[in-house]
């Protein structure tokens, strides 16, 4: 496989940290981006999500106060919260060209590396 590999990680999350260790064992090339000095817009969510392959639910982080007043929300809805509260989004996720993964737990990035 061919494709840049990028990361969107939050630098002190435990999960990013063990992935992107994992990225650097693999000697392959990728690119970090911390989505919190870089904010993803929601058309790049929804981008993501596409290639994730997931609702939108599925990349929502429940367990965040700020999701409790999301349960009856629309997509549009999650993914503006989002937009504002980046801790609202799963992490990390990791592309490669067309497919992507949410690393939890981080050996799910092995499947990009094949």
């Amino acid at each position: 496989m061919t494709d840049k590999i990028v990361i969107y990680q939050k630098p002190a999350c435990s999960k990013c940290r063990a992935t992107l260790s994992l990225l650097q064992e693999s000697g392959e090339e990728f690119e970090s981006i911390n989505y919190y000095e870089v904010p993803l817009t929601a058309d790049k969510l929804r981008e993501l999500i596409l290639k994730l392959n997931l609702p939108v639910r599925d990349i929502l982080r429940k367990d965040e106060s700020a999701a409790r007043d999301l349960s009856a929300a629309s997509d549009d809805e999650i993914l503006a919260a989002m937009v504002k509260n980046p801790d609202l989004i799963q992490r990390p996720i990791v592309v490669r060209g067309n497919q992507a993964k949410v690393c939890r737990p981080p050996e799910n990035v092995l499947e990009l590396l094949k």
